[in-house]
């Protein structure tokens, strides 16, 4: 089943509060990526809703399963004979508040894998702008590894990024893939980013696929773009800008193992006393 080759695809959305022209414009971008050749597609975080009000986030989450759009997801992927991961759609929890949530659906439409965001973005910006996401969202408990055809892919979302000791969990346990959908903020964009994709797929010597919200949102959000992928020496493979559209690269999986070998730096950990 597995081949040491794909060609990936991210789409870089401009999504705002309104489910179906979010649907019809991921629905499109998925389909000029499968024409392109893509055989596995990532999409952003909130790549269905998108507002800036956490009580508009609330009131139009997915129910529990996430329909209407797990299903419209799903028939897309069978339909197009694609793999996708879709970044996140937020789901109704019974706490009151939403799930986070990065699924993945295999090219016969099945939803192979779940995640739900760990870390929650609570952060005063440069501006002085504040987000608390642990206000409205439940946070997940659990990494997620998931077996795609061409290896294994480690599930994160966005501010997931900040927290280099779950992609070294999972590379360690087999990742050859890092998925970090996102809906980076403008201002922490510019700064960190770059330099923190390819930081973890240096430390990690895995591929980093980041699909990206871009451009503005309702409710004053404002995100920074720039879909990237990242071979695992730290090259950046495809950037896609500023604007909506579909980015691609060509993956050879085989990386992986060559920098592994190189750099077994994933093998050389050692366990040591905290500070005093």
């Amino acid at each position: 089943m597995s081949s040491s080759s794909v060609r990936v695809a991210c789409l870089q959305l401009n999504s705002g509060s309104d489910y179906a022209a979010n649907l019809a414009a991921l629905d499109r971008l998925m389909r000029e990526a499968a024409a392109g050749g893509a055989k596995f597609i990532f999409s952003p975080e909130y790549a269905l809703m998108m507002d800036g009000s956490g009580r508009v986030m609330r009131e139009r989450a997915f129910d529990a399963v996430g329909e209407p759009a797990v299903s419209a997801l799903a028939a897309l992927s069978r339909e197009l004979g694609v793999w996708h991961l879709a970044g996140s759609l937020t789901l109704r929890s019974d706490d009151g508040r939403m799930f986070n949530r990065s699924m993945l659906f295999s090219d016969r439409g099945a939803a192979v894998a779940v995640y739900d965001k760990i870390h929650m973005f609570d952060a005063t910006l440069p501006s002085g702008t504040v987000i608390r996401e642990s206000s409205a969202y439940r946070p997940g408990e659990r990494a997620v590894i998931a077996e795609t055809p061409w290896g294994r892919l480690g599930m994160t979302v966005c501010y997931d990024l900040r927290f280099p000791h779950l992609y070294r969990a999972l590379a360690q346990r087999g990742a050859l893939m890092l998925a970090i959908p996102s809906s980076f903020q403008r201002e922490t964009g510019k700064a960190h980013w770059h330099t923190l994709l390819r930081a973890r797929a240096i430390e990690n010597a895995s591929f980093v696929i980041a699909a990206a919200l871009c451009g503005d949102h309702p409710g004053k959000r404002m995100t920074f773009g720039h879909s990237l992928v990242v071979d695992p020496w730290g090259e950046v493979l495809a950037d896609g800008g500023e604007s909506p559209g579909v980015v691609y690269a060509d993956l050879d999986l085989s990386q992986v193992d060559a920098v592994r070998a190189m750099l077994p730096s994933l093998a050389h950990d050692r366990p040591f006393a905290p500070p005093a």
